[in-house]
């Protein structure tokens, strides 16, 4: 019986021994899982973010931006331009391709305006167009007039964080 009672002891040591090391080993690889995790989603973090302060060439392909509207919803933007002697108001719609890495600039979750840069790009828009001569609502200098309220854009939040300007109406009056 003596023999039995320490084979019993024995066969219940083994299991207590190996218990302690699987679970150590365990954890060391789980540790190192998350280690890599982690490590790897930071990389990745600062890299978008790199990669949104790059120079934007135009002429190279980009991903699509998030469109946000200017203005009213259904009015758009109503300004007086040609100087404040002349009379003539502008009623537009603009609508911003903006860069979604822009973190300072858009919201990812709402795809909207972070709240500080819809102020400013509702003031440089509405400086801009207050600015313009009469002349550059002209429609063959659109163009030029959407190129130029984009590099007014970028001047002030960033390069490249506006891809695109679209006229969505435009009424002079």
């Amino acid at each position: 019986m003596a023999e039995e009672e320490k084979e019993v002891e024995s066969a219940a040591e083994e299991p207590k021994k190996k218990s302690p090391i699987i679970l150590i080993v365990v954890l060391v690889l789980v540790g190192l899982v998350l280690a890599v995790g982690i490590s790897t989603f930071v990389m990745k973090q600062m890299m978008a973010d790199a990669a949104s302060e790059e120079d934007f060439d135009e002429n190279k392909p980009h991903d699509s931006g998030v469109f946000i509207k200017l203005g009213d919803p259904k009015e758009g933007i109503l300004v007086n331009v040609g100087g404040s002697r002349n009379g003539k108001m502008l009623k537009t719609n603009i609508i911003l391709e903006m860069n979604p890495g822009k973190k300072s600039v858009i919201n990812e979750e709402t795809g909207t305006f972070q709240p500080d840069a819809e102020i400013k790009v509702m003031d440089i828009t509405t400086q801009f167009l207050r600015s313009a001569a009469l002349e550059d609502f002209d429609a063959q200098k659109q163009a030029d007039l959407k190129k130029q309220l984009k590099e007014a854009l970028n001047a002030e939040l960033g390069n490249a964080a506006v891809y695109d300007v679209y006229i969505t109406s435009f009424l002079l009056m």
